[in-house]
């Protein structure tokens, strides 16, 4: 019974999280990608449970595990990520590239400095998602710090030149945008060794929807908006 449960959880999971995407697809909604991944990983956690398979002493512990993780699972995507679906500005392209960490007109501000310096953001997180993805602990750790390290100095010098610029316009957004910026340097500076070491794979990729999310949001929202001089 157990099992049959976990099967119709995966097939409804698989059929809902299949309408939602084409419905962000349909308005264009640029948390899609972010999306994407969040369903990706809730389908392959499920997954890992087998009750065929498993020791009878031990299924009730695993029953427990699951609906604890199922149930913080949906409730923080509900309202962290569902939410804002329809919340943002709709995109055109950006969502329909096969890679998703792809830099594209869409997300230009028209300020070439400003552009080419987000281009290399987007380049420097495409080779941090894919680095995650095929995360191995024995020889990985090392690597991902390192492109961590880089993309929070690069991050740290893009928002100096941005910020600069607005200062020179006068710009009358520069101190949200300031608040939004040391929001972004925080959490690449305050990585939690502790929780990293005790689930490395869940760490860095509940890090990258962070940064990535971010990322489309602040430009789409907030750099878009910067006057062009």
């Amino acid at each position: 019974k157990v099992q049959a449960l976990l099967l119709e959880l995966q097939a409804y999971a698989a059929t809902h999280f299949k309408h939602e995407e084409a419905y962000m697809i349909e308005i264009r909604d640029p948390e899609l990608i972010s999306q994407r991944i969040q369903h990706k990983r809730f389908q392959d956690k499920l997954a890992e449970y087998d009750f065929h398979s498993i020791d009878i002493s031990t299924q009730r512990e695993t029953l427990l595990e699951l609906i604890d993780f199922v149930t913080k699972w949906l409730y923080k995507h509900i309202l962290g990520s569902d939410i804002q679906i329809g919340h943002f500005e709709p995109m055109e392209e950006w969502m329909t590239q096969e890679n998703g960490f792809a830099f594209t007109d869409e997300y230009r501000t028209g300020i070439e400095m400003v552009d080419l310096e987000h281009e290399q953001l987007f380049r420097i997180i495409d080779k941090a998602n894919a680095l995650i993805e095929s995360y191995n602990p024995e020889f990985g750790y090392d690597d991902v710090m390192e492109l961590l390290n880089e993309l929070k100095e690069y991050t740290e010098m893009h928002f100096h030149d941005e910020e600069e610029y607005m200062e020179n316009i006068h710009y009358d957004g520069l101190a949200a945008q300031q608040n939004a910026h040391t929001v972004f340097i925080e959490k690449l500076g305050s990585i939690n060794m502790l929780e990293l070491d005790e689930n490395p794979e869940k760490y860095l990729h509940d890090l990258m929807d962070f940064l990535t999310k971010w990322l489309i949001q602040h430009i789409l929202g907030m750099d878009k908006k910067i006057p062009v001089q």
